[in-house]
């Protein structure tokens, strides 16, 4: 499962209604190589499902991410941070060993 903090669920309703995106958009994540630790986080709007996509819904907000991905992603929550000190978008993610200072990258 994927979980949606609710902090995330605002951030995400706020860009839709700003960028008028309708129901048929969901919130695509993944993870690829690369980063100070080894894996980074990707996060991007999508309408297309693909093949091995897997689909979690968490406080009324649809996630989607491929197979790969998940194995990664497992039991994580996308959090959103605002602010002066803030991150943005970012995972609390119980797989990570470790993270770069920056949080967004990671290594298993």
């Amino acid at each position: 499962m994927l979980f949606v903090a609710d902090s995330a669920k605002e951030q995400i309703t706020s860009i839709r209604t700003q960028n008028s995106m309708d129901t048929d958009y969901f919130v695509r994540v993944s993870v690829t190589s690369g980063g100070c630790s080894g894996l980074s986080y990707n996060m991007d709007f999508d309408n297309e499902m693909q093949p091995n996509d897997q689909i979690f819904e968490d406080n009324e907000v649809k996630v989607v991410t491929d197979l790969k991905s998940f194995l990664y992603l497992c039991n994580s929550t996308l959090e959103f941070s605002g602010g002066l000190e803030g991150k943005g978008f970012f995972f609390q993610n119980p797989n990570a060993e470790r993270e770069c200072g920056c949080g967004e990258s990671f290594a298993v």
